[in-house]
């Protein structure tokens, strides 16, 4: 019956780099034979000239010892999983390899020891994090922690890409930066708090928007690639230009309370375009700024991609190639997806029409050769005009049509609130023979709303406030919150 074979990773070097073996077998003791006579090499490190198993070696059967229980009689079942659990662990280095990794001062064998004295790092793992070079897109709030965590790894060589500035609203999950740096830009920041975690490392600052002119460029002088990005075109060009420069995109992404983590490497499985191969319609899918997101999440998702990103410096087996890692922060769920490279991806298929980079702007659908026809242009006001004709005692009535919850945080003076998902059918609620003035966070759901009206023969005059309620607390009066 088949039973699954566990091997551990130092242990894979001798098992053709296998993390998993499927044996036929009754006993662990015919299913480690079958093992190691397929696998030579990996005997001696199990059995001694007696054919016992070796005193540093453990055998679990469904995480159950049975070393010392009936041994290798023990009787296994389909779908049982054996274990080997050595309780030493190393493997040989090529000593070409050892002489090219940079030696470790003392200061930094002190500050790396819990990472050396694990096994599956060592002396020879920290020297390969010091040698490699990651390159993270973005410092907010994935990039946040996977740079400090990388940092404090000590990943020798950490290139930051970067053209914001620090406002208010990024504190909540961008931990990188602090209240003192706001107004500061983004790169500069970013830069001195990881000098701080680890002064042994050397940090580049790209101080750039990420295009298709200078990615393939950027991308060719390291190792890793590390996708923080919260747009469509971006994301799409991140991977376009891995696939064509042969780097791992160790992808991340977040909304509201959910996360998304995956490694896309196209030499050895699918890249983000397998997985999705067109991106939503512009303005479907809603940006963190107008959706929100939990301050948490991006830490989470963020300290899973530094996980991945390390495992990849070391050659680890069982890294998020071909799996898709999916977390729900409020029902505090993971779940796992397959994923399978596609033969037919214009950018890693079998005949791939991508082979340099192009508009990812156009191909996202957010210039005019890709965009749906554009609507009529809407009247528009001011929130210094709105303001005076109030204070004019002009007739008119003015429509929020945010979240509840959005309008508890702050509010114009004398606005009912119709949420946008219900503006049409609650359309009788709006004075038809009277001026409206419709307003939102920052006027993009507004002019969805009155786009939404007008279709629906709403005859009455619409006008959007312009900046919507950010604008008002910014020109007309600062006590109304921003957020």
């Amino acid at each position: 019956m088949p039973v699954t074979i566990a091997i551990p990773a130092p242990l894979r070097q001798f098992a053709d780099g296998q993390s998993q073996i499927v044996v036929e077998a009754k006993t662990a003791g015919e299913a480690l034979e079958r093992l190691t006579s397929t696998y030579i090499s990996l005997r001696r490190h199990l059995f001694n000239e007696q054919n016992a198993l070796r005193n540093f070696v453990n055998v679990y059967l469904n995480d159950e010892d049975i070393r010392h229980a009936s041994g290798p009689e023990t009787p296994v079942k389909d779908g049982d999983t054996i274990m080997i659990v050595p309780s030493i662990a190393g493997g040989a280095v090529a000593e070409s390899e050892v002489a090219q990794l940079p030696e470790l001062s003392n200061e930094e064998i002190l500050r790396y020891s819990r990472h050396l004295i694990m096994p599956e790092v060592g002396m020879q793992g920290q020297r390969k994090l010091k040698a490699a070079s990651v390159l993270m897109i973005g410092t907010g709030g994935l990039g946040a922690p996977v740079g400090m965590y990388l940092a404090a790894a000590g990943v020798g060589r950490i290139g930051v890409v970067d053209f914001d500035v620090v406002e208010e609203s990024n504190l909540q999950r961008q931990i990188i930066h602090g209240t003192k740096d706001l107004g500061r830009r983004k790169i500069e920041s970013a830069r001195d708090r990881l000098r701080d975690i680890n002064p042994h490392i050397e940090i580049e600052t790209h101080e750039t928007r990420l295009t298709s002119h200078n990615a393939m460029q950027l991308f060719r002088n390291y190792d890793v690639v590390v996708d923080g990005t919260d747009n469509f075109p971006t994301r799409y060009l991140v991977n376009d230009a891995c696939v064509l420069s042969g780097k791992p995109n160790v992808y991340g992404s977040i909304f509201r309370f959910e996360g998304q983590a995956s490694v896309f490497w196209a030499e050895k499985g699918a890249c983000y375009r397998c997985l999705y191969p067109e991106p939503p319609p512009p303005g479907l899918v809603p940006s963190c700024a107008e959706g929100g997101v939990l301050g948490v999440l991006p830490g989470i998702v963020g300290a899973i991609q530094a996980n991945e990103t390390i495992k990849v410096i070391l050659g680890a087996q069982d890294l998020l190639i071909n799996r898709l890692l999916l977390f729900d922060a409020w029902s505090m769920k993971f779940r796992e997806f397959k994923l399978r490279k596609d033969p037919k991806c214009p950018v890693c298929g079998e005949e791939p029409t991508v082979k340099e980079l192009i508009d990812y702007e156009q191909f996202c659908g957010i210039t005019p050769q890709h965009a749906a026809p554009p609507e009529p242009k809407l009247e528009e006001i001011t929130a210094t005009e709105l303001n005076a004709r109030r204070l004019r005692g002009d007739r008119m009535q003015i429509i929020d049509v945010r979240e509840p919850h959005e309008f508890d945080i702050a509010k114009i003076p004398g606005t009912k609130l119709i949420p946008l998902n219900h503006v049409v059918t609650r359309m009788n609620e709006i004075d038809q023979e009277v001026e409206t003035i419709v307003h939102c966070k920052g006027g993009v759901r507004s002019a969805k709303a009155i786009q939404a009206l007008k279709r629906a023969g709403f005859s009455g005059r619409l006008i959007n406030l312009k900046g919507g309620i950010t604008a008002w607390s910014e020109d007309v009066d600062p006590r109304v919150p921003k957020y």
